[in-house]
């Protein structure tokens, strides 16, 4: 799965135009300059945020956790569920609304 930055295309192609970037011993995938998402560890995980997170927490999706300093640090990226990856149109607002996320994260960020 990794290297290939075209993997994606079919997956993305209803949501639009993404970029792979390679990111501390994974990937990022960005929609323009915002990360929407990493893939670590050949997981595809999206942005979630206060409107989302339910649907991914209903669907047992796990978020994106490392370790630094000794604690395990959890992020607001959770796993994609793997029946999305054969429904790229539901896929796509899943992205979507990744892609919001990223915007208002980026949003309080600047303020």
């Amino acid at each position: 799965m990794a290297g290939d930055p075209h993997r994606y295309d079919d997956l993305f192609q209803p949501f639009g135009r993404i970029v792979i970037k390679r990111l501390f011993g994974g990937e990022g995938i960005f929609a323009g300059s915002l990360m929407i998402g990493p893939v670590m560890r050949e997981q595809l995980y999206l942005r979630t945020g206060d409107n989302s997170l339910p649907r991914f927490l209903a669907e047992k999706c796990t978020p994106f956790r490392f370790e630094k300093g000794g604690k395990t640090v959890s992020t607001a990226y959770y796993s994609v569920p793997d029946r999305l990856l054969d429904d790229p149109e539901e896929f796509a607002d899943w992205a979507r609304d990744a892609e919001r996320a990223a915007l208002a994260r980026a949003a309080r960020t600047k303020r």
